[in-house]
């Protein structure tokens, strides 16, 4: 059945695709299970060495591991939809895809639903190395941190719609921006320290970003603070420009990817 201009059957048939393609291929695992587990140890002892040391404030093993919980939300949301996208150009489908009924809202569709189940597969991965390692509760903060996550997912989400626009227009050698767009976003953030930690000259552009009001009220959902709805609130007008704006960006260079010609590249 479509509802307005969204056939659930196509957007299903979006889905599906995407399972049978993790299935069969058990080192995308990685990515959803071990690098997760991996970085909940690195950054987790590192923050454990500190708390030994005599180390105090924002560095210690609990505000390690909430930042890396909480960069997995980034992490996931925007390596899953993108790479779900990417899977089409490296097997050459995209022209299928483009012949095809499946509107473009469908496949956007599909692809958000695949990358919000493999969000939480990569958070169960964090919040169980967390626990059984350090001994640390990812739900210590609280139901605040809910808005939270979902700010950081839509933040995911824009970054990938921004990786899918500039893979359309200059080809897989874009493909690298998947992971480097968001290790910058991460950096400017704050996800591990507060903005005014960062270097001066980088500090404006890390409070312009929805993720900065995320982090930031994490860290005091953490510290046992009141609910930080004035972050939340910036957070989440940051993202209601952010995602339409992506959004437009990617339509804009869909436009031009089929009247350039760029679909020659994947045939």
């Amino acid at each position: 059945m479509a509802t307005g201009s969204l056939d659930l059957l196509r957007v299903k048939a979006v889905i599906r695709r995407q399972f049978y393609v993790q299935l069969r291929a058990p080192q995308r695992w990685f990515d959803v299970l071990v690098w997760p587990m991996v970085d909940t140890v690195i950054w987790g002892s590192i923050g454990l060495f500190v708390d030994q040391e005599g180390g105090a404030g924002r560095a210690g093993a609990p505000y390690m591991l909430s930042g890396i919980l909480l960069m997995h939300v980034m992490y996931q949301a925007n390596v899953s939809m993108s790479c779900g996208f990417l899977d089409e150009t490296w097997s050459r489908n995209l022209v299928n895809l483009m012949v095809s009924p499946l509107r473009e809202v469908e496949l956007l569709a599909g692809l958000m639903v695949v990358s919000a189940v493999r969000l939480l597969a990569g958070l169960g991965a964090v919040a169980v190395a967390a626990g059984l390692l350090f001994s640390f509760n990812v739900t210590s903060a609280g139901w605040g941190l809910i808005p939270v996550i979902a700010v950081l997912m839509l933040v995911g989400w824009t970054i990938a719609l921004l990786v899918m626009a500039l893979v359309l227009r200059f080809g897989n050698g874009a493909e690298i921006l998947c992971w480097g767009l968001l290790f910058v976003i991460v950096a400017l953030s704050g996800a591990f320290y507060p903005v005014h930690a960062m270097p001066g000259v980088l500090q404006p552009l890390g409070r312009v970003l929805p993720s900065t009001h995320a982090f930031e009220a994490a860290r005091r959902l953490l510290d046992g603070r009141p609910m930080p709805w004035r972050l939340i609130a910036e957070g989440a007008a940051g993202v209601a420009v952010a995602v339409p704006a992506a959004a437009a960006v990617l339509w804009r260079t869909l436009h031009l990817f089929r009247a350039r010609g760029y679909v020659t590249r994947y045939s």
